[in-house]
């Protein structure tokens, strides 16, 4: 089995579509399936079965994978040994989330840009539910997460730092400067926000469904703020997001405690073996990312 088709193979079982494994690889969609055949025919088995513009494993397929995923992470493993004299090198795929990628990453990866220019970083900005799935399919190497649970399945995690949320209004707003708000006090605010699937969103959402405040969906967390900013509502944030805003005063902050905690993740496929050069990112990531939630 030549190493090449394997790595194909593991790409197409990961995204199961020829058109987007040909597309991550750079080639044309023929050879993905010239590829996919000669596997096929030097092992003797259908490796995936075709259904109309879908495929699927086979069960052939489904053993073949986790000792394709062996062996192409140790070929990667060797040409790190190799090149373990020079500088750390090669491309890292990483998931992560907006108020992640703004306010708690600059510092990582400035870092890296600076001290390690022979890896690449490419920075995929996507959810929980979606960073996880590309975790476990292979599509990313490394994904942060911000969630309140800290066991995932089918991936290892570390806890980087909790991250401590704030509901956030303007200063003219009705409820700035009231003390011990409850949930209920809530039920005529508007409230801003950014899109679904963010945890802090809908968790905070979650706890108001009883009263169900109207909601106003901004999408990003600088359009939240300048919403929440304008008087148009509050909006449940991460404290490291509006840290700015709190000081100057444009924002102020709520006397109204979540009754959830998140925690701010690193993640990889369980089982993976990590090159060297993500390894480095990740203790930088645990490093970096700690010392930045410290309290002054």
């Amino acid at each position: 089995m030549e190493l090449r088709l394997l790595v194909t193979f593991e790409k197409v079982a990961d995204v199961l579509s020829f058109t987007r494994a040909a597309a991550d690889l750079g080639y044309a969609q023929s050879s993905v399936t010239g590829q996919i055949r000669s596997l096929e025919t030097s092992l003797g088995v259908e490796l995936f079965e075709r259904l109309g513009s879908r495929i699927r494993l086979t069960e052939a397929g489904e053993r073949l994978l986790p000792y394709a995923r062996r062996m192409t992470e140790l070929a990667e493993e060797a040409r790190t040994a190799v090149a373990s004299a020079g500088d750390p090198s090669g491309t890292i795929a990483v998931g992560t989330m907006e108020s992640l990628t703004s306010y708690r990453l600059p510092p990582l990866l400035e870092y890296f840009h600076h001290r390690y220019p022979k890896v690449r970083l490419t920075l995929r900005p996507t959810l929980g539910d979606a960073t996880r799935q590309a975790l476990r399919q292979g599509t990313y190497d490394v994904g942060f997460l911000m969630e309140p649970g800290t066991e995932h399945e089918g991936l290892e995690s570390e806890v980087l730092a909790p991250e401590p949320l704030v509901l956030v209004a303007g200063p003219g707003h009705p409820l700035a400067g009231r003390t011990g708000l409850t949930s209920a006090d809530l039920a005529a605010a508007h409230l801003v926000g950014t899109e679904p699937g963010c945890p802090y969103r809908d968790l905070f959402e979650e706890e108001l469904r009883e009263w169900a405040p109207p909601f106003m969906e901004f999408g990003t967390i600088e359009a939240t703020k300048r919403g929440v900013t304008s008087g148009l509502g509050v909006a449940l944030l991460p404290r490291v997001t509006v840290a700015e805003e709190l000081a100057s005063g444009t924002l102020v902050a709520l006397d109204w405690e979540a009754p959830f905690t998140l925690f701010t993740q690193v993640a990889w496929r369980r089982g993976k073996k990590l090159p060297a050069h993500v390894r480095l990112f990740v203790e930088q990531a645990r490093r970096l990312v700690s010392e930045q939630s410290r309290p002054a």
